[in-house]
């Protein structure tokens, strides 16, 4: 059985005002029972607490219906944030979608 795999492409800067938004796409995406979300976070220039508390939230809302969320392409911005928190040791990060999909695809 293959696994349903999207992709999510947030854009600019992660923060309150782009948070709602943010999690209906992923409520969507929920709905559509995809089993693996990835969050490619290439373009996004800039993660505040706010943004950071809302990769939080949908992190525990994918992982409470037994699915599965992966973080790929982090600036050093936003993996500096990710060391200071310890959010490193929270999310699963992948350098990129070709990693994940050598990491996660493969093994399913």
């Amino acid at each position: 059985m293959s696994l349903n795999v999207k992709t999510v492409c947030p854009t600019g800067i992660l923060d309150s005002t782009k948070a709602d938004y943010f999690r209906q796409t992923i409520n969507q995406l929920l709905a559509e029972e995809v089993d693996v979300i990835l969050i490619n976070l290439r373009d996004v220039t800039f993660v505040d607490s706010s943004g950071l508390g809302t990769l939080v939230v949908v992190l525990k809302q994918v992982r409470s219906l037994n699915r599965k969320l992966c973080l790929c392409s982090i600036n050093d911005q936003v993996k500096m944030l990710f060391d200071l928190t310890s959010m490193d040791k929270v999310f699963e990060v992948y350098e990129d979608e070709e990693a994940f999909s050598e990491a996660v695809l493969a093994s399913s």
